[in-house]
């Protein structure tokens, strides 16, 4: 009877209370153990070693485990240490992927290298490597503000859409004051680095473009189909921007890659709009896709842009932008993406519409390629411009003396057309040696 009851207390004497780390669970019921092993076990016969030794060892270990049981909690706390790790590193983890998906990471790095080609074209012979780094830092901060900006400006819209149900916002994995939080913090940060490493025009084309894409373009999209077009305007802005960053002012000549981004994202959203066009209608969005039910105004508009795109190449040499390859390589590269607009106008079907918004995808990366590789940098064309303004004026200081020199010939002969008719003049009127007579001059006219 009185086993039972220092068992049944034992048994209560193992339950470990509520917070205590897995050490002290592990620990415990095996100090009561041995306790009671040794307890009420029967002594070993000294005829046997073996179980002495055992017996001997469960003693030290049970009297260990009772007076030092801070040490062995500290022995076996890396375990607890390691798990804490593997927490904040999944966390971060999390968080991490969240904020990818509200910065649309791909599209902003897209924005990115369309701002870097512009820092490039700006430039001169010899390229700003931190200054053109910063730059694309502050426009990726700026570019993950806006997108992260315009998600939490449409939950509602994204959790009615299949194609983005389980963005961070909607699947409810943030919140919403953080998604705020998150993009006030990389605009504001993005702002400053462009406005402390470049310079404030290339800061305040950021910020308007911010403001132009969360402000005006979010909100329209659920108003009126213009906000294509306004979407087209806040894409073409990014490569003034690396413009600015680089020469501190907006020419003519920075003007050529934001008029190809302007044309080229009309087709290309056109057809995304196309092939999303019950999504959109879930979402509530205004796309012009939804008010064309044939498809023939979306496919025209498209086609229309797609032409828009072929003398851009003839315009960047005429301008000395480019050499004179480029010409032909963006005239084909536009000619092509313009067949597919062709093709999807005659044939206005999903299969045409994903071709042409895959040559779209195709034809921006190939053609700022282009743009950098047969550029001609400012220092060029000013010492081309130089050369044939001193070119011209050689030839016109050498036309100038052969006309003064022809007008010379000319005076010289009238002077002695004018001459003939008169006898000329007597130099000496006597003979100037007595030998000789005094020259006489006869006139026959």
């Amino acid at each position: 009877m009185w086993r039972y009851s220092a068992a049944r207390y034992l048994h209560k004497a193992d339950r470990i209370p509520y917070g205590f780390p897995p050490a002290v669970a592990l620990l415990k019921p095996f100090s009561h153990t041995q306790s009671l092993h040794s307890s009420f076990a029967p002594n070993p016969s000294a005829a046997d070693p073996a179980k002495l030794g055992i017996a001997k060892i469960d003693a030290a270990r049970s009297f260990s485990a009772s007076v030092g049981g801070g040490e062995a909690v500290d022995a076996i706390s890396p375990p607890l240490v390691i798990s804490k790790v593997r927490d904040v590193v999944d966390g971060a983890r999390w968080y991490g992927r969240c904020y990818w998906e509200l910065s649309k990471a791909r599209l902003s790095m897209l924005v990115v290298a369309t701002s870097g080609t512009g820092f490039v074209l700006g430039s001169g012979s010899a390229i700003d490597i931190p200054t053109l780094c910063y730059t694309c830092a502050g426009t990726m901060m700026v570019a993950a503000s806006a997108n992260s900006f315009n998600q939490v400006f449409e939950i509602s819209n994204d959790s009615n859409m299949k194609r983005t149900m389980l963005r961070p916002l909607p699947s409810g994995r943030i919140s919403k004051s953080h998604a705020v939080t998150w993009a006030l913090s990389v605009g504001a940060a993005g702002t400053a680095l462009l406005a402390c490493k470049a310079n404030m025009l290339a800061a305040g084309l950021a910020a308007a473009n911010l403001g132009l894409y969360a402000l005006v373009y979010t909100p329209l999209k659920q108003i009126h189909p213009v906000n294509t077009w306004v979407g087209a305007i806040v894409g073409a802005i990014p490569p003034l921007l690396g413009w600015a960053a680089a020469t501190g002012d907006v020419s003519l000549n920075a003007m050529i890659l934001p008029a190809a981004l302007y044309f080229w994202q009309i087709p290309h959203f056109m057809a995304l709009a196309y092939l999303c066009r019950s999504d959109y209608a879930a979402g509530g969005f205004r796309m012009l896709s939804l008010f064309d039910a044939t498809g023939r105004r979306t496919a025209l508009v498209a086609l229309r842009n797609c032409v828009y795109l072929i003398p851009l190449g003839f315009i960047a040499y005429d301008w000395g932008l480019t050499t004179q390859w480029f010409c032909w390589e963006s005239s084909l590269l536009a000619a092509a993406i313009s067949a597919t607009a062709v093709s999807f106008f005659l044939n206005r079907t999903t299969k045409n519409a994903r071709r042409m918004f895959h040559a779209s995808l195709l034809y921006l990366p190939v053609f700022m390629s282009g743009l950098m590789l047969h550029r001609i940098s400012e220092d060029q064309q000013n010492q081309q411009t130089f050369s044939s303004e001193l070119t011209s004026s050689s030839e016109l200081l050498i036309k100038e003396e052969e006309e003064e020199v022809e007008e010379h010939g000319q005076a010289r002969i009238r002077k002695l057309s004018a001459g003939q008719g008169q006898p000329p003049v007597a130099y000496a009127s006597v003979a100037p040696f007595p030998f000789l007579p005094a020259p006489s001059y006869a006139y026959n006219p």
